[in-house]
């Protein structure tokens, strides 16, 4: 079987009370890196191996210029969203499951970046496909 693992932007968040105190910019405002709703598709395969490349072009929905953000053709992810999600990705990608007894479904996970003043949310699915060998010899 082989697998893929689709991570999905579900939500940002932004503490302007934080950034105003703590920030060396007072007003950095939400993170210019993701868009909610993008949408990334990693592969680990003879052809792709998304992970290993920190995840770039692996955006495959925007509803901004793809150059622009993270996961795209011109840039890798984000380091703090890669160290919060990348782990789930490889085991995803290895058929693990991502998060059993915690999520409603082992092959999802809901995390956020570490950024304290505008974290980003995210969604993590393992998919399962079938492989061609298999089927050609059923």
């Amino acid at each position: 079987m082989k697998h893929k693992v689709k991570v999905t932007v579900i939500d940002k968040k932004v503490y302007p009370e934080l950034q105003e105190k703590y920030c060396a910019d007072p007003k950095a405002g939400m993170c210019p890196c993701y868009n909610i709703g993008d949408e990334f598709v990693f592969e680990r395969d003879d052809e792709n191996d998304h992970f290993w490349h920190g995840g770039l072009n692996t955006l495959v929905k925007t509803s901004a210029d793809p150059d622009s953000v993270a996961g795209g053709p011109k840039m890798p992810h984000c380091s703090e969203a890669w160290d919060a999600i990348s782990r789930y990705i490889y085991t995803g990608l290895q058929g693990g499951s991502i998060m059993k007894g915690w999520m409603k479904r082992e092959n999802e996970m809901i995390c956020c970046c570490s950024d304290g003043t505008r974290p980003v949310i995210f969604k993590i699915e393992r998919i399962d496909e079938a492989s061609l060998h298999s089927a050609d010899t059923d």
